[in-house]
């Protein structure tokens, strides 16, 4: 327990002195968060409030963006993300996760799952590795989590959204769920349809399948981009907003159905 005491006192002493820079913003994995708890099993869930006690999953979702103003943790960074070149097929981005040895959202969402099996494994580590699980399989459904390692997954394509100068990984970040301006339980009730067909078929997905998916949908977003500086805005928000929720409800059946096969 003491490490995880060590953990939240620094981010209760920086949270409010520094912005955190979150994967899919705040709101976005709260939305993950909150749409896989409406699928878990009575044993899952049972088994994650003994885990996070009070916290819901949505809120514990944003803990790893909150712990990057800790500095002794700053070797997770590289958990969030997978950058990979672009114009790869099925069979050649398959092969590159069989051979993936470097730190990044596959190889240690693969190693989390692994620890959290461990049912021997202490409280504090428990809360450590679920908390950084909810947050990454919500990373790793913003496409540009598997973006292209040249431009550091959108982060380095400058555009302009409305007025505002930014980046494209930022407007998929934050700048299209803030614009809904919908809270994250408003946002969850908005989109959180699916039939249970659906919902078996996507969890029956293998981990690579997530990735690949959220690859090719990268090479969409990159291609929606044909000049510098590029003015996003509203026939932006038009032509991808059914793209994002699509990710974001994928995320949270994703999220639920990999708890479900821990805990249950």
């Amino acid at each position: 327990m003491k490490f995880l005491k060590i953990v939240l006192l620094t981010i209760v002493l920086n949270t409010y002195s520094s912005p955190a820079s979150a994967w899919w913003g705040l709101n976005g994995h709260r939305i993950v968060g909150e749409i896989a708890s409406y699928y878990l099993t009575g044993k899952t869930e049972k088994a994650v409030i003994e885990i996070l006690g009070t916290e819901s999953i949505a809120m514990a979702s944003n803990w790893p963006d909150f712990a990057k103003s800790d500095s002794t943790l700053n070797y997770l960074s590289p958990w969030h993300y997978m950058n990979i070149k672009g114009g790869l097929t099925l069979n050649e981005f398959n092969d590159f996760l069989q051979h993936d040895t470097i730190a990044d959202a596959y190889t240690k969402l693969n190693f989390i799952i692994g620890e959290l099996k461990n049912k021997s494994l202490p409280l504090d580590k428990k809360q450590f590795y679920l908390k950084l699980l909810i947050h990454i399989v919500g990373d790793i459904h913003q496409p540009l989590h598997v973006g292209r390692a040249d431009d550091q997954g959108g982060n380095k394509i400058k555009v302009q959204w409305f007025s505002e100068s930014t980046n494209l990984h930022s407007v998929w970040d934050e700048k299209l769920i803030e614009m809904q301006k919908l809270s994250y339980t408003e946002y969850t009730a908005a989109i959180n349809h699916v039939s249970k067909k659906q919902r078996k078929e996507w969890q029956q997905q293998p981990l690579s399948e997530w990735f690949y998916n959220s690859y090719e949908l990268a090479e969409k977003v990159y291609g929606g981009i044909t000049q510098p500086e590029q003015k996003l805005s509203y026939r932006y928000n038009y032509d991808y907003i059914y793209l994002l929720n699509q990710q974001l409800l994928q995320g949270g059946i994703h999220l639920a159905g990999l708890l479900n096969s821990i805990y249950d």
